[in-house]
C-alpha cells in the first residue's frame, strides 16, 4: 500500500510547494486546486486564440489593439478555464480516483463534496457572465453558445477516441469571440484562425494524453493517444502542418504584415522541436512538451502584435 501511495504522489498532476501551498488559506486550497490555479498552462492555451484574434482584428480595421479587451479576455479565460475544470472533475471524479495522476484531485479524493463544487461552479459562471456582458452583442451570443461545447466535453472520452478534437473546438472558440468583440461580426480570418487552433489542440492534447494511456486503457477511457499509438509522431506532424497552413491563410486573408508570418514560422520551428524530441513513453517528457505550447502560442502572438504596429 505504501508503494502504491508513493507512486500516486509521484505521478500526481498537483504541484507540491506551489503558491497555493505557501500562501493561500488552507480552506481555499481545494477550490484553487479544483480551478487549476496552481497550473497556468490551461489558461494560457485557452487565452492564446483570444489574444491572437484581438490584435489581428484590430489591424484588419486599422486600429490599435484594445488593452481593455486583452485584459477582459484574460480574466474571462481564467474564470472559464476554472469552470471547465470544475465541470470536468465533477463528471470524472470516479474515473479520476482510479488514475494515479488524478487520484488526489479535490473531488476524486473527497477533499471537496459535490455540492461544494457546484456552488463554486455557479460563482465562476456568474463572474464569467458579467465579463461577457462587457462585449459586443455578437461576442455575447458566441460566448453563450460556447457552453454547448464546454459541458459535453468530459463525456467525449467515453464515446470516441477523438475527445481531443472536441477539446479543440472548445478551447479555440475565443478566436471567434475576440474577433467579434473588436469588429462586431465574424470574418474569414477569424474562422481560419479558429480551425488552425483546433489542429494545434489536436497536437498538444494528444501529447498530453500519452501520460495516461496505460490507465486509460485499463479503465476503458478513450483518447487519440490510444487510437494513434506508435504512429502518434506522424499524426502530430500532420496536425501541426495543417495548423501552420491555416494560420498562414488567416494572415494572408487579413492582409497581415511580414512579422505575422515570421511568428508563424517561429511557431512551426517550435512544433518541429516538439516532435523530434518527444518520447511518448516518458510521461515527464510528454508533460514538458505539452507545457511548451504556452511558448508556441506566445511566438505567434508577438508576430501578430508586431504586424499590427506596421
Amino acid at each position: 500500500m505504501a508503494g502504491s501511495q508513493e507512486t500516486t504522489a509521484e505521478r500526481s498532476d498537483i504541484p507540491r510547494g506551489s503558491w497555493v501551498d505557501r500562501r493561500a488559506p488552507e480552506a481555499w486550497r481545494p477550490y484553487l486546486r479544483l480551478a487549476r490555479a496552481d497550473r497556468a498552462i490551461g489558461t494560457w492555451l485557452l487565452l492564446w486564440p483570444c489574444w491572437w484574434s484581438i490584435p489581428l482584428a484590430a489591424a484588419w480595421q486599422d486600429e490599435a489593439p484594445s488593452l481593455f479587451l486583452l485584459l477582459l479576455f484574460g480574466l474571462g479565460a481564467l474564470t472559464m478555464r476554472a469552470a471547465g475544470c470544475t465541470v470536468n472533475d465533477l463528471i470524472d471524479r470516479k474515473i479520476d480516483a482510479k488514475v494515479a495522476r488524478t487520484a488526489d484531485r479535490p473531488l476524486a479524493s473527497g477533499q471537496l463534496s459535490v455540492p461544494q463544487a457546484l456552488v463554486f461552479l455557479v460563482a465562476l459562471l456568474t463572474i464569467s457572465f458579467v465579463i461577457l456582458l462587457q462585449l459586443s452583442e455578437t461576442a455575447i451570443l458566441l460566448g453563450v453558445a460556447s457552453l454547448l461545447l464546454v459541458f459535453p466535453y468530459p463525456l467525449m472520452k467515453r464515446i470516441t477516441y477523438w475527445p481531443q478534437a472536441w477539446l479543440g473546438l472548445t478551447f479555440n472558440w475565443g478566436a471567434l469571440m475576440g474577433w467579434a468583440a473588436v469588429t462586431g461580426a465574424v470574418a474569414w480570418p477569424a474562422l481560419l484562425l479558429y480551425l488552425a487552433g483546433v489542429f494545434w489542440t489536436l497536437g498538444y492534447d494528444t501529447i498530453y494524453a500519452h501520460q495516461d494511456k496505460e490507465d486509460d486503457a485499463l479503465i476503458g477511457v478513450k483518447s487519440t493517444a490510444l487510437r494513434l499509438g506508435g504512429d502518434s509522431r506522424l499524426w502530430l506532424a500532420g496536425f501541426y502542418a495543417v495548423a501552420i497552413l491555416l494560420l498562414t491563410a488567416a494572415g494572408w486573408s487579413a492582409g497581415s504584415a511580414w512579422p505575422y508570418f515570421l511568428g508563424v514560422s517561429a511557431m512551426a520551428g517550435h512544433f518541429v522541436w516538439q516532435i523530434v524530441t518527444l518520447d511518448i513513453d516518458d510521461p515527464h517528457n510528454c508533460l514538458a512538451r505539452f507545457k511548451s505550447n504556452r511558448n508556441a502560442g506566445a511566438l505567434l502572438f508577438v508576430g501578430i502584435f508586431l504586424a499590427g504596429l506596421l
